[in-house]
């Protein structure tokens, strides 16, 4: 018995050795950011990027004690360049790019070079400074590759499989200097498919109809908002009025977010959340106690200003890829959330007629409505609480500069969408229903 309960401690402790051992080899790097230039030249493409030795691990970079041997590193440079020029892809109108040439050095995690293109592509050229230590898994290697090209009006395109296996958590932060042009940045998530860095404008806007589409089609709260609008309705005639208010007044929003107009600091994005799912209680609130839906376009499009900002969020990241042709994105992205609302409307709408047949038509309007209103208010409670502890800004000259450039955009604004409006009114008028036996009159427009 003794005998056995040693053999059972024995192999024990030998498998937690064997795990830890395990553990500490395939230890997660604590460094996944790579930072890039690309420059395009006449005849010429330029990739200077700084990778993390945290990410090189495989690279036999031989070591002094606990530091690098700078002096015998020339070996395992050459291997992890060879490695490199595999992991790092550039397409020129999608074919695959090979460097005609290829430098790289270690540095020590102090370096500053990569804060411009000059200062980094010198350093990638030179050799390491031998007078300098770079501790195991704490500097980086500094890698230049140059790629013949064809025209420097091409369409080209990155990807990154350095560290595959990490996937999405390697990131990769690119500073597109093209010809002729003003640079632009970019972040690449690794294991993503190739990034055009110079799009051609059709490019950019099939992505970005497509990025308004799965955006409205994800956001349950614009949907529930969009919900509680249609609730009422009976005949799309009377919704053309709303929902022309709702696109102009998110389309305002959306592109004065896209060209930094919108207001800055942390409170802002916890305001619109909040402002959002206040849409969405007050608009249920408002079908439950009986709304005057010929008025109903001016409080959608307040509420439109608010969603406008949450649709600029959507953009995020993501306006980086649309190259020169910001303002063709911009277009398509407002596009594709049109299209993504019709085709909810296009279900929506046979399902709520449905759903009258099952159920008188008030009460089906209050059941609905208090159902959205009960799912708004948790959304509105928990996003007061994230608001309530940010800091507010303080009401300064800039800041009434700011609040009367906004005051006068709203104004006009509200202009064309009441013109707009009333040229609707005219063209559909909405119409009211009326008991069994009474022909129905057009409503005067708003």
């Amino acid at each position: 018995m003794l005998r056995n309960r040693f053999k059972f401690t024995a192999s024990l402790f030998l498998a937690l050795v064997l795990a830890s051992s395990l553990l500490a080899a395939h230890d997660l790097p604590t460094n996944l950011i790579m930072n890039a230039f690309v420059k395009i030249e006449p005849k010429q493409a330029h990739l200077v990027v700084r990778v993390p030795l945290d990410l090189l691990r495989g690279a036999p970079f031989p070591l002094k004690g606990s530091q690098y041997d700078l002096a015998a590193s020339g070996p395992a440079t050459q291997l992890a360049l060879r490695a490199l020029a595999e992991g790092f892809v550039i397409l020129e109108n999608g074919a695959r790019l090979t460097p005609s040439d290829a430098s790289g050095r270690l540095s020590p995690p102090s370096d500053r070079s990569f804060e411009d293109y000059d200062s980094a592509l010198a350093l990638a050229g030179r050799p390491p400074d031998l007078t300098t230590g770079i501790f195991y898994d704490l500097g980086y290697l500094d890698v230049h590759f140059t790629y013949p090209i064809s025209s420097p009006k091409s369409v080209f395109k990155i990807q990154t499989q350095v560290a595959a296996d990490l996937g999405s958590a390697i990131k990769l932060t690119v500073r597109y200097m093209p010809l002729g042009e003003s640079s632009r940045a970019m972040l690449i998530t690794g294991g993503s498919e190739p990034v055009a860095l110079n799009p051609a404008w059709y490019h950019a806007a099939g992505g970005f109809v497509v990025l308004g589409i799965e955006h409205i089609l994800s956001g349950i709260d614009h949907l529930l908002f969009l919900f509680c609008l249609v609730i009422p309705f009976r005949r799309l005639r009377g919704l053309i009025s709303v929902i022309t208010a709702f696109t102009l007044a998110h389309s305002v929003t959306l592109f004065a977010s896209a060209f930094h107009l919108a207001p800055k600091g942390a409170w802002f994005p916890p305001f619109v959340e909040t402002a959002i799912a206040c849409s969405i209680v007050y608009m249920a609130l408002e079908n439950i106690v009986g709304a005057d839906l010929r008025r109903r376009w001016l409080i959608t499009g307040m509420f439109g200003l608010v969603h406008g900002f949450g649709f600029s969020y959507a953009l995020g990241q993501s306006l980086q890829f649309a190259g020169s042709h910001l303002l063709v994105s911009l277009f398509s992205f407002n596009v594709g959330i049109e299209i993504g609302q019709l085709c909810v409307l296009a279900v929506m709408l046979p399902a709520l007629a449905l759903f009258r047949r099952l159920v008188p038509e008030r009460m089906g309007v209050i059941i609905l409505s208090a159902t959205v209103a009960h799912t708004g208010w948790h959304w509105m409670t928990e996003r007061w609480q994230v608001l309530r502890q940010a800091e507010w800004p303080r009401l300064d000259a800039a800041g009434l500069v700011s609040l009367a450039r906004w005051a006068a955009v709203l104004l006009l604004a509200f202009g064309a969408a009441r013109l707009l409006v009333k040229w609707l009114g005219r063209k559909f008028p909405p119409r009211v229903e009326l008991p069994e036996g009474q022909m129905e009159q057009p409503e005067r427009a708003a």
